[in-house]
Parts: structure tokens; sequence; C-alpha cells
């Protein structure tokens, strides 16, 4: 599923309120906006007295600022995927033990080094 930046940005832009905005259901000329369309800074209201809308470069920063660290932490998604499951870890520990072997730490260094840190 893909991450809803929007969202995301338009909630950490008022943290102290949550829930201070709903989308338009029309646009700035009166055009009914599709239930399919991506929602956006422009089609967000404010729903809240005492509220104040962020300006579009505040939303925007906010969205870049968001990227800009799930992109920093690209790593560690890869790695996740690339681990073997927690099962099959501990089977390896097991066996490794048993047979004085090193298969466990050979796989965890081998995922670490295909994909480092940036």
């Amino acid at each position: 599923m893909e991450r809803d930046w929007v969202q995301e940005a338009l909630a950490n832009l008022r943290p102290d309120t949550p829930n201070w905005y709903s989308w338009a259901k029309t646009d700035s000329s009166g055009n009914v906006i599709p239930n399919d369309q991506r929602m956006c800074w422009e089609h967000a209201i404010v729903i809240q007295d005492g509220v104040t809308k962020p300006t579009q470069a505040e939303f925007d920063a906010e969205v870049k600022r968001l990227k800009d660290e799930y992109n920093a932490d690209a790593y560690k998604r890869e790695r996740a995927k690339a681990y073997p499951s927690t099962q099959e870890q501990l089977d390896m520990q097991y066996w490794d033990k048993v047979n004085g072997t090193t298969t466990w730490q050979d796989a965890i260094a081998k995922v670490k080094t295909d994909i480092p840190k940036e």
C-alpha cells in the first residue's frame, strides 16, 4: 500500500488539532471532484474553528521532509525483506551451535554487505 503523503503532511502540520481538515467535494471552479482522484493540499478545507490552513509552501516542505526521511531509510526496508525469517535464523543458530559452523553469521553478514547503509 502506498504511503499517503498528503494526509500525513497535513496531520503533521497541525499535530495539536487532529482531524482539523476535511476534503472539499468540489474544486475552486465548482467542479465535482471524483472519488478516485487523489486528494491534495488544494482540496483540504478547515473544519475546526481557530485553525488556520498551512500555506502551500509549508505543506510542500513537510511532504519533502517526509519523503526525504522515508528515502533515507530505504536500506532498512530492503534489508528487512532480504533477511531470513526469524524461524530460519533460529534454526541456523541451533545448527551452528551443534556443528560449530557460522551459517547464521554468514547469512546476516551477506545481507549487510549486499545492502549497505547509505
